[in-house]
């Protein structure tokens, strides 16, 4: 996704604890217990204890802003790289976060060289004939756009009957068009950024794209503040997916325990709104 940003902390680049609450609570209950040899034994017939992790080894890539990119002085960002940081506070464990090429990634996680990748991957049927994913931490759908003065539509198959709906080729934003606005006229566009172009230019009616993408080209310079979002949003999971989530081993079960619970821990808190809100300022659902 390649869209202009207005400015944030991390936007020069062009699109470019509990865990001490839960410490305390357990000292209280050791000065409060009985002996620690009963203690002990009542705690193993509860819960026994796992291995501890004492680090997590992430992987990711740089060149997937606002989720992970390199900024202006090489320095490793983005809402997934603050988010497995953020995992890690609450397992308890330091995080080891690299950088690898999109298409090694999930290969290097079969191999063993990582415990968990975080990148923004979709849960696929695909995917998990080889690897597992933990629970979704985030959706993108679809949404439309439209000029600021045009007239304002609901937003369904009827009212956009002949319409024309610009949309890149061969994306799930294209099928999904087919599928449900079958008397729309669709235009095809190599690329996400040249459909909104024609947009910008008069030349559609309608962009249907990734909303997230949208949302940040709509408040960017690139839009020239011509467009709104319309309609939507759009979440059917065999077109846009079934949400994003952190891949990891499938012979590991207890790191996507940990992981999912840190998960839990993390948006009770606040601390994943807190992200949300800041890498992506415009509301996309």
């Amino acid at each position: 996704m390649t869209i202009d940003a207005p400015a944030e902390p991390w936007l020069g680049f062009v699109w470019s604890s509990p865990l001490r609450l839960a410490t305390l609570a357990l000292a209280v209950a050791a000065a409060v217990a009985g002996p620690v040899s009963d203690r002990a034994s009542a705690q193993e017939a509860v819960a026994p204890e796992q291995p501890r992790r004492v680090v997590v080894r992430f992987l990711t890539e740089g060149d997937y802003p606002p989720f992970n990119y390199l900024d202006e002085e090489g320095v490793l960002s983005g809402f997934n790289v603050d988010l497995a940081r953020a995992l890690c506070n609450e397992i308890g464990a330091a995080c080891d976060i690299k950088v690898r090429p999109w298409g090694e990634l999930l290969l290097a996680l079969r191999r063993g060289d990582a415990d968990a990748v975080i990148a923004g991957h979709a849960v696929t049927a695909q995917a998990l004939a080889e690897i597992d994913f933990t629970d979704r931490y985030f959706h993108t759908p679809g949404r439309f756009a439209a000029k600021i003065e045009s007239e304002k539509l609901d937003i369904n198959p009827e009212a956009l009957d002949g319409r024309t709906i610009a949309v890149a080729r061969g994306s799930p934003h294209e099928a999904y068009l087919k599928a449900f606005f079958r008397d729309s006229r669709l235009q095809l566009f190599e690329t996400s950024d040249l459909a909104r172009d024609a947009l910008l230019q008069g030349k559609v009616d309608y962009v249907f794209d990734d909303g997230i993408g949208l949302a940040f080209w709509i408040n960017g310079t690139l839009s020239r503040r011509c467009c709104e979002l319309r309609g939507g949003p759009y979440f059917e999971p065999r077109y846009f997916g079934d949400g994003l989530a952190i891949a990891v081993p499938r012979n590991d079960p207890q790191i996507k325990s940990l992981i999912n619970s840190a998960l839990h821990k993390v948006r009770s808190s606040g601390r994943f709104e807190e992200l949300v809100s800041r890498y992506f300022p415009h509301r996309v659902f």
